[in-house]
């Protein structure tokens, strides 16, 4: 009798799930990342991203799938120079915030909300996050460079080397009045930008900066306006000049929003089972109307047959389909496979200035045969060598399956800045391979070859292949080249990766936002993510020929006059072959076909589910 009862219970478990797999009014989709937080001051992540997407709105968002054209959200207005809301040559913004919007809790958002809510994020601040996109907007250069955080103030304004020689050791307790008082007047800095006028909140920035909007708009976490009343009830900043530093840079389950959430969005948290799923209820008192669906659920599942299987038999509507696995479903009846351009450049990184110090990857660290020097790709002619060695079609073929461009610098198609002509993009040219490897420290290393090892993190299989097609066309074009290729767990390839131990490497920089500065400056800047781990010896030749045109394109709003500077920079990267730009790829969107609404917005984390329905 019990043995019945257990198989009638499952019974009855397998049949709820197929329900609310196939019910109408829920939208279930399968990936496999994992939720690290709710808070949007903390989220920078697609996973987080695409959860706190559907919770928490912004001041202004996209046009569906454009990128350049905005649409109002929580501000009832799109600042325009036209109606007189971008002022002061594009240092002020005004925003006329929405009346009588509700927060999932029957708080009524106010300006106040909104002034809190960016002021927070640059505030919070935590270590290798979100903030300084606001930061540097916000606050005031530092002899002409970006502020990237509030504490690059406070340490200016106090006198000191470092943000912990404020307090006193192990506390966030200021040693003493003066750089308490710094600490307090690093935020009054911040706080200027914000005026409030009745219902409008006016943005005073110190300097012209063309991401600005971009930064403010839906699909950027740190930007997400919260309920200040909520927030500080349940322990985040209460809002005060003199208490800021005991809320920054939290530990991420120490932060109390961690796993909360009180937006303004249109779907409300209604349960989050860590590391399985996370599930959504219609917000019905949505500002803009309720969604069409009253659930959504993002389940993970990592093995990608479950997927699959959940989607030939309705179990999931939406699922995660790594490239290679596309030929799997493209012909699955009743699924539907629609490819989008992303914001992705991937590329070759090659060390200017390899650290060779106890450093197994470059042999003898000479150029005798038998390893490389230090400064072996601080050798144009060798970087030439290279760009032209590697099979770009080849590898988007046999890697991408077809579903990648060959991008010619670091700007992705489709932002300012991109012309596919200028500069056109490197082909394979075994023959200019050869020529520039002759040319090479004075044709030594055409005489004497090299032997090093070529780094990538383990399980990404598309930046092994990469690898692998420049070993192999290398000893091709000379026997005496050899490369070896290795996999590393990524926490040891980030280690080496920092301390510029690898001399080759494949890395790729998804675009924070859709304005050509984000990734010009990560590739080619001095101080740039990419950039400045390529070594000394690129940081100042970087000084000299892209940072000057780097600043300048951040001085105008001139649209024409910044696709000029960043054509420019892009052929100077090309012409000094600095890295091997290989895809800028494709995403994947697989459904069932009678899920509706879709459309693709290149820089959106995840699904906009306030759109989807189902027939």
């Amino acid at each position: 009798m019990k043995k019945v009862v257990l198989i009638l219970f499952l019974l009855l478990i397998a049949v709820s799930m197929i329900g609310m797999a196939t019910n109408s009014d829920t939208i279930i989709e399968e990936s496999i990342g994992s939720v690290p937080t709710l808070d949007p001051g903390w989220s920078y992540d697609t996973t987080s991203g695409e959860v706190i997407y559907q919770m928490y709105d912004n001041l202004i968002q996209y046009d569906r799938e454009s990128t350049s054209k905005f649409l109002p959200m929580i501000s009832t207005n799109v600042p325009s120079v036209k109606d007189g809301t971008i002022l002061d040559g594009g240092k002020t913004f005004v925003f006329h915030i929405r009346q009588n919007v509700s927060f999932h809790n029957g708080d009524i958002l106010t300006p106040q909300d909104v002034v809190y809510s960016l002021e927070r994020s640059v505030i919070f601040d935590r270590s290798g996050g979100p903030s300084w996109m606001l930061t540097e907007a916000l606050m005031p250069r530092i002899n002409g460079s970006y502020v990237d955080s509030i504490t690059e103030w406070a340490i200016k304004l106090a006198g000191v080397k470092s943000y912990d020689d404020l307090f006193v050791e192990g506390t966030k307790t200021p040693k003493n009045e003066r750089y308490r008082r710094a600490l307090i007047n690093a935020y009054n800095i911040l706080d200027e930008a914000f005026e409030i006028k009745g219902n409008t909140v006016i943005i005073h920035l110190p300097h012209v900066y063309p991401p600005f909007m971009y930064v403010l708009t839906h699909s950027r976490r740190s930007s997400s306006i919260l309920d200040k009343k909520w927030a500080s009830e349940n322990g985040a900043w209460d809002g005060k000049a003199n208490t800021w530093w005991n809320y920054h840079n939290p530990t991420r389950e120490k932060d109390p929003l961690y796993s909360i959430e009180n937006g303004s969005g249109p779907f409300m948290l209604e349960r989050w089972t860590r590391g399985r799923e996370i599930v959504f209820k219609r917000f019905d008192n949505y500002w803009a109307g309720p969604a069409k669906i009253k659930y959504a659920i993002i389940k993970r599942v990592q093995e990608f047959t479950t997927r699959k299987l959940d989607l030939m038999r309705g179990n999931a509507d939406i699922i995660y389909v790594p490239i290679q696995y596309l030929v799997q479903v493209d012909k699955i009846p009743n699924v539907s496979v629609y490819n989008y351009p992303t914001f992705l450049i991937n590329a070759v990184h090659m060390t200017w200035d390899i650290s060779t110090n106890g450093n197994p990857y470059v042999g003898s660290a000479k150029l005798d045969g038998n390893g490389i020097p230090s400064n072996f790709f601080a050798d144009k002619n060798v970087r030439m060598g290279f760009a032209y060695l590697f099979a770009y079609k080849k590898y988007i073929d046999q890697a991408w399956y077809g579903k990648a461009t060959t991008p010619n610098g670091a700007l992705a198609k489709g932002m300012i800045g991109y012309n596919p002509k200028v500069p056109a993009p490197f082909d394979q040219d075994l023959q200019k391979a050869t020529e520039y490897f002759k040319k090479a420290f004075n044709g030594k290393l055409w005489d004497e070859g090299f032997k090093f090892t070529a780094v990538y993190n383990t399980g990404n299989a598309q930046r092994k292949t990469a690898l692998e097609i420049i070993s192999t066309y290398a000893r091709k074009i000379n026997p005496k080249f050899k490369i070896r290729i290795v996999g590393e767990l990524w926490s040891a390839f980030l280690s080496d990766f920092q301390s510029q131990k690898l001399p080759m490497y494949l890395l790729g920089w998804v675009s924070d936002y859709p304005d050509p500065y984000n990734l010009a400056w990560t590739y080619y800047g001095s101080t740039g993510v990419f950039g400045s781990a390529l070594g000394n010896a690129y940081v100042k030749w970087a000084q000299k020929h892209t940072d000057p045109l780097l600043t300048e394109s951040m001085k105008t709003l001139d649209p024409q006059k910044r696709q000029e500077i960043y054509e420019q920079l892009n052929t100077i990267s090309h012409d000094n072959a600095i890295y091997i730009f290989t895809t800028q790829p494709d995403g994947l969107q697989v459904q069932r076909s009678d899920v509706q609404g879709w459309f693709y917005n290149s820089v959106r984390p995840g699904q906009d589910f306030y759109y989807l329905s189902k027939k």
